[in-house]
């Protein structure tokens, strides 16, 4: 059992990370930093490469994307076969539209767009925030483009009135054009938003004579924490999937050099993963044509490989017991989980779910198990999505948690630990 890691400081460092980083730009560069600190190389894509044995590399697309790497130690290391974990660095939210300015009944807003399968209902009455990316023009003629977080309360999406709203505790739709457009102050006249993001940009002393484009998401401006008498849960906006993207980074920086050990996280897996950054798209494959040597036999690498896909399960709520099959309830703080599906929405099989409790059995650490009940639809991963592109035997397994897509999930503080513990006994084999 690999007995390096020390849980307080994992959790504070796991809420560090989530708290900087509000979207998966944001995800990204924390990501990047962190291995700039580890001693791993920044590679542009547009670069040629140049790979030392045992160096760590990471590339990034889209900003939104990342791809770390260690070297094999040996020439003939990525004979063994790859170690890859995956993850994805999008979450459910509420972005912001092309020409969003909305003037209603004297109050400035905001017109969003729902991305992914947001649970909506918890985003109301909450102070929101806004972060993400933005492209501008330069006093130069140059296009540059910019992280933005705002990094305080500056919206709000208001309930409206129990009084006024007799049925609000039945079951009730929400209808997404008129209930979500946040409220952002009162006005006379509708502000020109673009002007606003230029002189956020200009107070931070960045080059800019017009803001041509965007990508912003609102946030849950309350910090991540540890809850409960005895701080066991961890609660947080985005544990989908930034927990895993967490998990997968500290697993690869704590081990050793060794042969093929990869992190992957990708964006738009909430909408589908079909995208130049997204797990459908050419990332991966394009990388392994890069990594792996041109007198490799490609197809016995990727035959003796592994692809842990790392995302989050749904643990029994104790509330709603019996939405889950009796056998099958994960509950948190009990290990992670392997998910699995007949009907391949998940890519775990026979075979690589054995290999992921051997892992776990080296490690120390139990592993618990998710199949959804059968008069229920099963929701899907990267994982069949990477076995499908690349041909790599895959597992899906993840931390189990409430509230999934919720403003705010929990975990279990001990979940975290544990799944990185056995990703590290996949890096060294």
């Amino acid at each position: 059992m690999n007995t390096r890691l020390n849980t307080a400081d994992f959790n504070q460092a796991l809420l560090n990370f989530l708290d900087q980083s509000p979207t998966p730009f944001h995800a990204v560069a924390s990501i990047a930093a962190r291995l700039d600190q580890a001693g791993f190389m920044s590679l542009k894509e547009s670069d040629p490469w140049v790979l030392q044995p045992g160096q760590g590399y990471y590339t990034t697309r889209n900003g939104s994307s990342i791809i770390a790497w260690r070297q094999p130690v040996e020439a003939q290391g990525f004979a063994a076969g790859l170690r890859l974990t995956g993850a994805h660095t999008d979450s459910p939210c509420l972005k912001v539209k092309p020409q969003p300015e909305l003037l209603r009944q004297g109050y400035f807003q905001l017109g969003v767009e729902v991305y992914g399968g947001v649970l909506l209902n918890p985003w109301f009455d909450r102070d929101l925030s806004l972060a993400g990316r933005v492209t501008v023009r330069q006093s130069s003629g140059q296009l540059s483009s910019h992280l933005i977080d705002f990094k305080k309360p500056i919206a709000v999406i208001p309930s409206l009135a129990i009084h006024l709203d007799r049925e609000a505790n039945a079951a009730r739709s929400i209808n997404a054009q008129t209930y979500l457009p946040p409220i952002l102050g009162q006005a006379t006249e509708k502000p020109d938003f673009r002007v606003l993001l230029q002189q956020k940009l200009l107070a931070e002393q960045v080059d800019v004579a017009a803001v041509l484009d965007y990508e912003l998401a609102f946030y849950d401006c309350q910090k991540a924490a540890l809850v409960g008498l005895d701080d066991a849960l961890v609660c947080s906006a985005r544990l989908d999937n930034l927990l895993s993207c967490f998990i997968g980074l500290q697993a690869l920086i704590e081990s050793r050099p060794g042969n093929g050990q990869v992190l992957i996280c990708n964006d738009h897996e909430e909408v589908g993963s079909a995208s130049a950054c997204g797990a459908q798209g050419p990332m991966l494959t394009q990388w392994l044509d890069r990594v792996l040597p041109a007198d490799c036999n490609r197809y016995a690498v990727l035959a003796n490989s592994l692809f842990v896909s790392a995302d989050n399960a749904h643990g029994i709520h104790p509330n709603f017991a019996d939405r889950h099959d009796d056998n099958h309830g994960p509950r948190l703080n009990q290990g992670p989980v392997i998910k699995i599906n007949s009907n391949q929405r998940y890519a775990s099989n026979s075979e690589t779910s054995a290999r992921f409790r051997d892992l776990a059995y080296r490690a120390g650490v139990p592993v618990q198990s998710f199949v959804v009940r059968s008069d229920q639809g099963c929701g899907s991963t990267i994982g069949p999505i990477v076995a499908t592109e690349t041909g790599i035997p895959t597992v899906d397994v993840g931390v189990p948690q409430f509230a999934m897509h919720s403003i705010r999930e929990t975990a279990g503080a001990e979940d975290a630990i544990g799944l990185t513990r056995i990703l590290m006994e996949l890096y060294q084999s």
